[in-house]
Parts: structure tokens; C-alpha cells; sequence
């Protein structure tokens, strides 16, 4: 198991240490109804640091990555970021990422730590084009602060104004006593707040100075449970669950972020894919009855009949009741549709809803 320059600290705090993509992970601090909590209303931080970090240069590597990428990364300008997978030659997804344009010619991609190598070879595969390609991902941290309050609890450290700094846009500015640091309004909590890029060697004392900006604001440590009942409370896909190598973006409800416009990897089938109708595809749901859904547990209908498996699933510490999401039969997709979760013996009701479940 690899450590983050943070492991130590999250010890210190009493964590519940995890392997989490080969890595020692906080999966929670107090608890994860506290900490979601923490999160929607306030202000919380994450060590996100096992994500991978890529940087591409070159004057063609816009052509690479509008050759692995479903997006249309031309629409970037320096500053931008833009929500994007790499689809597979078999109409799966290698991995879902995020691509920031840092300036002409020079872009960093954020992919699943899980995926760090498998990802840097689908990439360099492709990389017929002379671009310039470094792995960073041992050299960085990640934290993501994250919550209604972020800005605020944040603006002491940074010259920039947080608050103007839009959803998906990013500025490299100095944080914490440091130059050039990148500052993204991105995260996967859907309560707004920032991913803050800085060196292995600097995240602890950015990790202090964050915490001591934050005290008045109540800024607490969240771990991975947390993170995972915040994202699936908006209905974002998590790579390993709700998508992966046999899942189709179209079938992922990821057609938003499929763009037809340029020619990528497997294009042409995904566009027949988007002719032809898919026979599957991903759905929230939400259970009526007592239970809680997970991921693995079968989707019937009432008849009995399977027809489909739940992805992901928790007890929404937002809405107190079972949601999850999974892949059913087209027939069976539509909102307002009655699905059944086995629970075990027990076959408990639950109806397609649609996201995200937390309306804020």
C-alpha cells in the first residue's frame, strides 16, 4: 500500500485507514452522516491525493487528446477544465477524467488513481502525434475543499477572488504562502468549493494553514465514505461501479460528454450505438420500503423477472432513505417506473426517479 504525504496527519486525527486504489485512505474521521453533513452545509476537506495527474505538451496535444476523449476539448481556453471519458475499442470506457487546459499547447489530465497505468498506456498507445507526455501523479496532492462555505473559509489565503472563479474554471495563483498553485472550482460533492493542485513536499503545511483559514467557518477532515454518499446523492458515476470497461458513455447517461462533431476512438460504433437505441441504461432509483441498496444486489421487475443490478447504492444521510443507481432494461428506465431491489430473500420497492436525488 502507498501513502499520501498526508497519511500521517490523518493518523494523528484518529482516521479509519482503508486501501483504497493501493493506496492507505481516510475512509472516515467522526462518521459519515457527520461528515456528509459538514459538507453540505459547511465546509470540509478531502486528501484526494492517490488521483493521477498527466501533463501533455506540444503543439499536438490538442490532436491527442480530441483523439482519446469523447469531449470536444477545442471548446477549452486557458483556465477552462471539462468533464470527459476515454471510450475503449469495444464500446466500454477506459476511464472517466477531468482535461485542464493550462495554457496553448499544454493540458493536464486528472484520471482515477485506480486507473493511473492503465490509463498512461491507452494514452501513450494513441500518442503517434510526438506529444510530450508526463506522468506527475507521484509528485502531486490533491485536496478538495469542498461545501457551501469554501470560498469564504478559504479567501484569507489567496490574493484571487474565490467567489468569481466559476464552476469548472481554474486559476494558477498563489494559495497558502505558495506561487502557482492551481485553484479549480471542481469536485464531486455538488456543494461547491475548490481542488487545491500543490507538490508532495507542500501539501502539509497547505493541509495547516487550510485548517487554520477554515476554524471559524467549523472546517473538519472528510473521508472517502463521505465522499462517496455526497456524489451518488447527485447521481455522478464513480469508475469501477457505475461505469467501467463494459459500459457504453450512452448507456452511462454519459451522451452529454459524447460529441459527434470530431472523429475519436470508436466513434463510429458509438454513434451507431446512438442510432440504433441502447438496450440498457443507467437509472436512479429511489426505495419506497425499509432497505438499503447496494451495489451488486439484482433489479427485477414485478413479476419476479431480473432485469438489471444495482451499481451503487447507500442510505442518503440528506434524504434518509435507500437510493442507488443501476442499469435496467430500456423498457424499464422511464421515471416514475416501479422496480424491485433483492435484498437478500426480501424484494423491496423502489421507483426510477430522476437526479440528482439532493436538490440542495
Amino acid at each position: 500500500m502507498k501513502n499520501t504525504a498526508l497519511t500521517h496527519i490523518h493518523e494523528g486525527l484518529g482516521a479509519k485507514l482503508v486501501p483504497f486504489a493501493g493506496y492507505n485512505m481516510p475512509v472516515q474521521y467522526e462518521g459519515v452522516n457527520i461528515e456528509h453533513e459538514t459538507v453540505r452545509s459547511g465546509v470540509g476537506v478531502f486528501d484526494v491525493s492517490h488521483m493521477g495527474e498527466f501533463f501533455l505538451k506540444g503543439e499536438n496535444a490538442l490532436a491527442l487528446i480530441q483523439k482519446i476523449a469523447s469531449n470536444d476539448a477545442s471548446k477549452l481556453v486557458p483556465g477552462k477544465a471539462q468533464y470527459s471519458c476515454m471510450p475503449n475499442a469495444d464500446g466500454g470506457i477506459v476511464d472517466d477524467l477531468i482535461i485542464y487546459m493550462i495554457e496553448e499547447n499544454e493540458y493536464m489530465l486528472v484520471v482515477n488513481a485506480s486507473n493511473i497505468e492503465k490509463d498512461w498506456n491507452w494514452i501513450s498507445q494513441h500518442n503517434d502525434l510526438g506529444v510530450v507526455m508526463e506522468d506527475r501523479s507521484d509528485e502531486w496532492s490533491l485536496l478538495a475543499i469542498q461545501g457551501p462555505k469554501a470560498a469564504q473559509a478559504m479567501q484569507s489565503l489567496t490574493s484571487v477572488d474565490l467567489s468569481a472563479i466559476k464552476f469548472y474554471t481554474f486559476e494558477i495563483t498563489d494559495f497558502a504562502g505558495l506561487p502557482n498553485v492551481v485553484v479549480s472550482a471542481t469536485g464531486y460533492t455538488g456543494s461547491g468549493g475548490f481542488e487545491i493542485y500543490v507538490k508532495n513536499k507542500d501539501v502539509e503545511a497547505v493541509w495547516k494553514k487550510v485548517f487554520e483559514a477554515g476554524a471559524d467557518w467549523g472546517i473538519k477532515p472528510i473521508g472517502l465514505a463521505a465522499r462517496d454518499t455526497l456524489r451518488l446523492e447527485m447521481g455522478y458515476c464513480l469508475y469501477g461501479n457505475d461505469i467501467d470497461d463494459t459500459t457504453s458513455p450512452l448507456e452511462a447517461g454519459l451522451g452529454w460528454i459524447t460529441k459527434f462533431t470530431k472523429d475519436f476512438v470508436n466513434a463510429e460504433a458509438l454513434k451507431q450505438q446512438k442510432t440504433d437505441g441502447v438496450t440498457r441504461k443507467l437509472v436512479a432509483f429511489e426505495i419506497i420500503e425499509k432497505g438499503i441498496p447496494r451495489q451488486g444486489y439484482d433489479i427485477i421487475n414485478a413479476e419476479g423477472t431480473k432485469i438489471g443490478n444495482v451499481t451503487s447504492g447507500t442510505m442518503s444521510p440528506s434524504l434518509g432513505k435507500g437510493i442507488g443507481l443501476g442499469y435496467v432494461t430500456i423498457e424499464n428506465s422511464k421515471v416514475d417506473s416501479e422496480v424491485f431491489i433483492q435484498v437478500r430473500k426480501k424484494q423491496i420497492a423502489a421507483k426510477v426517479v430522476k437526479l440528482p436525488f439532493y436538490k440542495g
